[in-house]
Order: structure tokens, then C-alpha cells, then sequence
């Protein structure tokens, strides 16, 4: 018995290691010259500031970490409040119809969206002649088709089954509109649940590539990761700088999962509290 709790311990601490060993070796080459990065040099070096100092003075760094937050921000909060209120929709007003168009959301989930991108990109590119500020080269145009998915929809609906129906009743003997009920009693008790769905939209978004890849055609509106790829694409890339651009990328989404781990886990879980 002592043998194989042991060989699991052995076997959690090693996989531990190799899931933790990328960011600790990302944030070893952040204090690295390039020639050091490639090299494959495993201790901290003294080039940190230097790194960071030739970062923001090369390339833009605060603009595209400000573009990168607002349309994380606001995709995050259009995710909730559209997700939230389908997934309630879709379970306290149940009906056959309603499951017949959650099952073709559902449905849309298996379509890759490399299958969907080039239709897409032509939508936005006849809007940008009718409504420039949401055609190409907007952050309208990357937030629009990501502020929602099927994913968002599911995972609420599914939450939405462990919400005790007797304070929605007790609501409506008080006297709540459908609004009040939504907005006073379920987001309120559900808070676990967005606090999840909020972590995983914010990572989605801050880390997207492709499409903001696709839309986004001029400097000044350049995400992070469109950024450090950039960085990566020159005659002589130096490592030390695109480490250390990541290390700084990587804080904001860090930060926001350990400020709401707790509710993340209990969101996960399906706790309603």
C-alpha cells in the first residue's frame, strides 16, 4: 500500500514538474541574453531590465496592452450578460422549440472555426463600407464574433439546473418582474458560475491570435499576442526580448485567475451559493 501511494506521489510530482517546467524555463530566459535563450541556459542571468527596457523601447508594448485589455474587457462583460441570460433562458423556460435551438447551438460546437473565418472576414469587410466602426481594423470586428459561444451558453445552462427554483417563485410572490428575477435573485446566487465563465472568457480573449491575426490590419490596433509575434518574425529575433514580453503578458491573465480561483473552482463544480 505504501509502495503505490509512493509510485502516485512519484508519478504527481513528476507531472508537476514537466507542466510547471515552460514557465519556469519562459521566465529564466526573460533574464537572458538571446545567445542564451538558444543556447538552452537553465540559470537566471542578469538581463531582466535590459530585456524589458529594449522591449518598450522598440515596439509599442502599452498600446497593444491596452488594446488587448479593452477588448478582453469588453468581451468578458458582453460574454456574461448574453451567455447568462440564453443559459437561463433556456432552462427556466423550457420548452420544445427552446431545446430544439439549444441542441443546434450545441451543434455548432463541432464546427472549426477555420471553417467559418473566410465567410466572416467578407460580412466584415462589406460592413467596413457601411459601418466603418465595425468593419475591418476595429476592435468591434474581433469582439463581435467572440463575445459569446455555444461553450458559454452550455455551461450556464447546465449551472443554471442546480439553481433552487423555490426563490424564483418566492420572487414572483413578492412581486419581481422576469427582469428583477433575472437580475436580483439568479446573477446574484449564480456568482461562482460567472466568476468561472468570466476567467475563461478573459484567458480566451487576452490570448486570441487568429482572428485579431485576420481583422486587425494597422499597428496602432495590435494585440499582444499579434505583437510578440512579431517579435518572433525578424532576420534576428532576440529571445531574451520576446521572453520577456510574454513574462509581462502573461501577469494580467495570472492575476485575474488567482484573484477568483476559489470562485473558479466553486463555478467549475457547479456550486451555487
Amino acid at each position: 500500500m505504501k509502495t503505490k501511494r509512493m509510485f502516485t506521489y512519484l508519478f504527481l510530482v513528476l507531472a508537476a514538474l514537466i507542466s510547471i517546467f515552460p514557465f519556469i524555463w519562459m521566465v529564466i530566459s526573460a533574464t537572458n541574453q538571446s545567445v542564451d535563450v538558444t543556447k538552452g541556459t537553465l540559470l537566471p542571468g542578469t538581463h531582466l531590465f535590459k530585456n524589458i527596457d529594449n522591449l518598450f523601447s522598440s515596439v509599442d508594448m502599452w498600446q497593444a496592452l491596452w488594446n488587448s485589455a479593452k477588448i478582453s474587457v469588453v468581451t468578458t462583460v458582453l460574454s456574461l450578460l448574453v451567455a447568462s441570460a440564453a443559459g437561463y433562458g433556456f432552462e427556466m423556460y423550457r420548452s420544445r422549440s427552446k431545446d430544439i435551438v439549444f441542441n443546434i447551438l450545441l451543434a455548432s460546437m463541432m464546427i472549426p472555426f477555420a471553417a467559418i473565418m473566410v465567410p466572416l472576414f467578407q460580412m466584415f469587410a462589406k460592413v467596413s463600407s457601411v459601418v466603418p466602426f465595425l468593419g475591418i481594423d476595429t476592435a468591434a470586428a474581433v469582439i463581435l464574433p467572440t463575445f459569446t459561444t455555444a461553450f458559454l451558453i452550455f455551461f450556464f445552462r447546465q449551472s443554471t439546473k442546480m439553481f433552487p427554483k423555490d426563490m424564483m417563485e418566492a420572487g414572483r410572490i413578492d412581486g419581481l418582474s422576469e427582469f428583477g428575477l433575472f437580475f436580483r435573485i439568479y446573477m446574484p446566487t449564480m456568482k461562482s458560475t460567472y466568476a468561472a465563465a468570466a476567467i475563461i472568457t478573459f484567458l480566451n480573449s487576452w490570448n486570441n491570435y487568429l482572428w485579431p491575426l485576420i481583422v486587425l490590419q494597422s499597428q496602432e490596433n495590435m494585440t499582444v499576442p499579434l505583437l510578440i509575434s512579431n517579435l518572433g518574425s525578424g532576420y534576428a529575433p532576440d529571445y531574451g526580448l520576446i521572453m520577456s514580453a510574454i513574462v509581462i503578458t502573461t501577469l494580467p491573465t495570472a492575476l485575474v485567475f488567482f484573484m477568483m480561483q476559489k470562485q473558479f473552482v466553486a463555478g467549475m463544480t457547479g456550486s451555487v451559493k
